[in-house]
């Protein structure tokens, strides 16, 4: 069954032995909020010449940047959903559309917000200082 993002309910994303707990028990959960939005950053793994040389298993919550340093053409990362797949920006100003890196050493930032969607799914997201801030109609299978 496909879910769109008007069709999820948030109790669906907790463990299967939280759902089993009575709400008023949720109450006593004060590290609830940290659990659910505790992701570790995204930081910047290396740099390579050519996009044939990212390697195909990147480590989680890594990125790599495809170029020379003083022209950036390309950043590869695993999306944040851990669905599997891989997000390939743009960096090059020459080409449209483009994204902009402003940081490459220690935790990333890229702006604009990332947008995929391939049908099924659609992954929305601003990447600020490492941190992943999911936007709202970002829906999964």
């Amino acid at each position: 069954m496909k879910v769109r993002w008007w069709q999820w309910r948030w109790i669906d994303w907790l463990p299967q032995w939280m759902t089993r707990l009575p709400r008023w028990q949720w109450l006593r959960l004060d590290w609830l909020p940290q659990w659910l939005t505790n992701q570790p950053p995204l930081y910047y793994l290396g740099q390579v010449e050519s996009a044939d040389e990212i390697p195909e298993k990147l480590p989680r919550n890594t990125a790599v940047v495809v170029g020379e340093a003083s022209r950036l053409k390309w950043i590869a990362f695993d999306c944040p959903c851990q669905s599997g797949h891989r997000i390939m920006l743009n960096l090059d100003q020459a080409r449209s559309p483009w994204w902009s890196l402003s940081k490459v050493d220690g935790p990333l930032s890229l702006s604009p917000s990332v947008n995929y969607y391939d049908g099924r799914r659609r992954c929305h997201y601003f990447v600020r200082n490492g941190k992943i801030d999911w936007v709202g109609d970002s829906f999964g299978d």
